[in-house]
This record gives structure tokens, sequence and C-alpha cells, in this order.
């Protein structure tokens, strides 16, 4: 297809075939270099002049994953695939796109679409076990990967393969992969942060490996983050506290070199939130959703959610559906919000006037390719508390259990975690120590009017005294004692979050104070706790 083309006051021209795939060369080069406006701009010229040219699409749809506009990315791939229904990377990417914004029944049928295409490519084999992986199939997720890298030789399918051979608890497996990434790249940043979180350290032989190499990549780059959390990862593990804390510091200045956080944002959302849930909009809001399925645990990070999942899900009448996105981008469909960007005050206000029983049914419908069959699922996302009462109003039945930590061990369990995509707040101590005022507010609010309808959970209890603890988490969601919630580390189910490795231990109280080693470091923390009175 040839199109008529010219610029300034020359004759028209055709643009070729030759044209387009120029133009598409320098937008890929542009993506590769992260350059999203460039490669933008090379995408939709040739669109213009060829509408119907699939691979242009295609571009689209990368530029919008790697700049995480999810809206966009969902919109080329289905105009790849509306072109060529055989395009099973376009199919791949599609389902890629749905699963990361939460919109599961969809990703499982662009799934199926690809898997049912012949493909040898590494890069969709990859793509299918990332997509299987969200979905929270690991066992699944394993298997594409081992295709990807049975078609390559390229590391990257093995970093694949040991996230997911971690997340089902085979660290042996996961090591030896790793240890196939490293034999290639032996500085494999992500790679070396991946070995150190599989076991405890007990030399200091891979410190001074990833210290040397530290030492040359950009201080604030994403490799020197991967690097310097690692670093105090291992010296925190031989008792070197000094050493750790300075490494997780020059790791964590380096993620929020690539990171934004917007604390005025923050702060405006809480307290819309506190200001519009109050008890007199809970006792006015319509009757919701009665199904008794869902179990939400909610809290901070990395203050033992997942291992109280993992004492309920040992019951044999719950399972786990992970970390959902449901409940807030089911707040968002409801309130005609399109935007990717995180709930904001505006959302919030919108969010009051939702009928509850409409958002408690989309919640189940979206969540019901998630669940198991049993009569109960847990959503272990925790910044679900911030939307506490708007569960309450919309599954009136549900369970709802709060994890809480002691602060400062809170705070710092935070700081020292390289997370993904979310949390940006835990990458600065008095930002990190500011958030968690608000939440503990939050929380005192919810609690003040919800009472014994949401349940508080000690980390340090629990540790402390597990039979306790499991027996009363058991009793609270109204199910039979089985003892096999307390041997709840003995499980095969996979864990994807940074835990996956802790919760396949006994229940231990190691970590409880872990704070106090670091005690000068954390004096900003502890300062703004105690002038809040939240310690």
């Amino acid at each position: 297809m040839n199109r008529q083309t010219g610029s300034g006051g020359g004759p028209p021209r055709q643009f070729t075939m030759k044209d387009a795939q120029g133009f598409l060369k320098r937008g890929y080069d542009a993506l590769n270099q992260r350059d999203y406006k460039q490669a933008g701009a090379c995408s939709q010229l040739v669109l213009k002049y060829m509408p119907k040219m699939g691979e242009a699409h295609f571009l689209i749809g990368l530029i919008g994953i790697e700049s995480r506009d999810w809206g966009t990315a969902t919109r080329a791939f289905k105009n790849v695939v509306a072109l060529d229904a055989r395009h099973v990377a376009g199919w791949a990417q599609l389902a890629r796109a749905f699963v990361t914004s939460g919109q599961y029944a969809n990703a499982e049928a662009a799934l199926g679409k690809a898997t049912a295409l012949p493909c040898k490519d590494p890069l969709v084999l990859d793509v299918v076990g990332t997509v299987y992986s969200l979905l929270g199939d690991q066992p699944a997720a394993l298997e594409w990967y081992d295709k990807a890298a049975s078609h390559s030789d390229n590391d990257i399918y093995e970093l694949s393969r040991a996230k997911a051979l971690t997340f089902l608890g085979r660290f042996d497996e996961a090591e030896a992969a790793l240890d196939k990434v490293l034999a290639i790249r032996p500085d494999a940043a992500q790679a070396h942060w991946m070995k150190s979180r599989l076991k405890k350290a007990d030399t200091d032989q891979h410190i001074n490996q990833m210290t040397k190499m530290a030492s040359k990549v950009a201080p604030l780059s994403e490799a020197a983050s991967f690097f310097y959390y690692a670093i105090g990862k291992e010296q925190e593990d031989l008792g070197q506290w000094d050493a750790a804390f300075a490494a997780y510091q020059q790791g964590a200045k380096a993620r929020r070199n690539a990171v934004s956080f917007d604390e005025e944002a923050e702060e405006a959302m809480f307290e819309a939130l506190r200001q519009t849930f109050t008890r007199t909009w809970l006792d006015g809001v319509r009757n919701g959703n009665d199904d008794t399925s869902p179990i939400f645990i909610v809290g901070q990070p990395r203050t033992g959610t997942t291992l109280i999942e993992r004492i309920i899900t040992a019951h044999s009448d719950v399972s786990s559906a992970g970390e959902l996105q449901q409940f807030s981008m089911s707040i968002k469909r409801l309130s005609g919000i399109t935007s990717p960007k995180p709930m904001t005050a505006e959302i919030i206000a919108k969010a009051a006037e939702i009928d509850p029983a409409s958002l408690g049914h989309m919640y189940l419908q979206t969540t019901r390719t998630l669940r198991r069959d049993t009569p109960h699922f847990v959503d272990k996302m925790p910044v679900n508390y911030l939307y506490v009462p708007l569960i309450a109003a919309a599954l009136p039945n549900a369970k709802i259990i709060h994890v809480t930590r002691d602060p400062m061990d809170s705070c710092f369990s935070s700081y020292k975690q390289l997370f993904a995509e979310a949390y940006y707040h835990s990458y600065d101590l008095e930002e990190m120590a500011r958030h968690h005022v608000r939440y503990r507010r939050l929380m005192q609010s919810w609690h003040s009017f919800l009472g014994d309808r949401m349940l508080e959970v000690s980390y340090e209890k629990t540790v402390e005294e597990i039979e306790t603890s499991a027996r009363k988490i058991i009793n609270y969601l109204d199910l039979e004692w089985q003892d096999e919630c307390l041997d709840f580390h003995t499980q095969a189910s996979s864990v994807t979050t940074a835990s996956a490795a802790q919760v396949r231990e006994k229940a231990h109280s190691r970590s409880v104070g872990l704070w106090r080693r670091y005690e000068q470091q954390l004096e900003p923390v502890r300062r703004i706790l105690t002038d809040a009175k939240i310690i």
C-alpha cells in the first residue's frame, strides 16, 4: 500500500514500504533507548500512511507496556490481532496488558488464543510464562519459561525460570538457574539480588564480588539498586549492621532516582478518605452483595500479611487468590475513571456515590477466574486498607483482617526492601515515616466505627503465640479448627511475594525488634513517629 506524502513546498512522493520499515527501525531503536516520544512519533508517522500496518500498532503496544500505559497497550495489541488473528505475539502481549490492568477474564481469553498458535519464538514464550505467573499459575509459568529457555541460550530466560522456581519454593533449582545467568553475565545485577534472597549468607564472598561490580556501575542506576540491596541483605545476615544500613541507603537512593512519589497528593487522598468514609456514610448506604467467600488481609507491606495468609489457607475451606487489584479497579470502573494513575482524592469523592451492591458484584465477577473451588478465598493486597469502609459496605459478609507490626520494624522492613512497582514512599526514611503516620491514623479512624467487623492481628503476638493467634483468626472466620493451620510452612502452593523463602519456615521472632540494630540511623523515623504519638 503506497501513499502520497511530501514536505515543505516540494512535490508529493510515494510513502513506500521501505520508508515504513526505516521509520519502524528508528522507532524500535528509540524504544530501546527509552525515548518513548520518538518511538511513538515514528510509529504514528507510519500509521498515518499505512493505518493497517500491524507492526506499527505492535510498536505502540510495546511503548505502552514500557511506559506502563496499559490502556494504550491494550488498544494497540487489539488492533494487531484484529488485523492478523494469527499474530501470536500480539495475543501474548494483549494477554499481558489485560492481566496487568486486572482484566483477568480477558487475559485468559487472549492467552488461550496465544497458546493455541504454534510458536518457537522464545520472547513470545517468555511473555506467555509471565502472563501465567501474573495469573498465579506458577507451574504453568515455569513450563513456558522452560520452553523459552529450550529455544535460546539467552540468559534472560533462565532469570524468568529462577523467578518461578523461587515462587514454587524450589530454591536449589532457582539458584542453579541464577548460576547459569551469572556464568554468561557475571555482572547481572538482578540475578545477584535474587540469589541473595534465596538463603542466609554465611560468608562475605558474594558480598565482595558484588561490591566490586557495584563500584563499576552508575551510582543511581537500576543495577546499583539491585547490587546494594543485595549487599545490604547479606551484610545483615552476617551481623554487619552499619555496613548493611549504608548499603540499603545507597540502594534506596538509586531506586528513588528512578521513581517519583507525590507526597502532597497522598496527603490529599488520605484526608479525602477520612472525611468521606465515616460512620454516617456507612450507616446511610444501601445494602451490598451478601457473598460470604472473600477474606481480605490488609496492612503495610513486610508486616506479616503473608504469614497470616498461609495460616488461613492451610485450612481446607480456604484458598489464596493472591494480591489482587480488583477492588480498587472496580472502584475506578464504576466511578467512570479511566486514568491508569493511582487512587486520588477525586476518585475517592466519586467512590462514595457508587452503589455498594454493584461494587461487590463487580469485584466478585472480576475475581471469579482466580478463585479455586473452595468456600472462601483470600485477597492479600495490603493496600486494600485504604478501602476498608467500602469493602464493609460492598461485601458486608466478607472478613477483614488488619495485620499490624511495631511501627519502627514496619518502617525499616519496607525501607530495606526493593519493591517492583509499588510503595514509592519507602525509599526515603522521613517520607516512609510520614506515610506510616497517615496509615496509622486512617486505620484508627476505620476501627473507631467498624469495631469487631475487622479483626486486628499483631505480627509480634502471632509469632510469639502461634497456636493462640491462629485459633483466634480461624474462629473469627467462622471456620472449624484444623491442625493443618499450624503447619502452614509445609504448604506446597506458590508464594509470589518477597517472603517466598521465609514463609516456608516455622514462625520465628528473629525480625522482631530488628530495627534496634540501626537505632542511630533510624532516628529520623523514630522522631517523626514519636512526635505523631504513634510510638
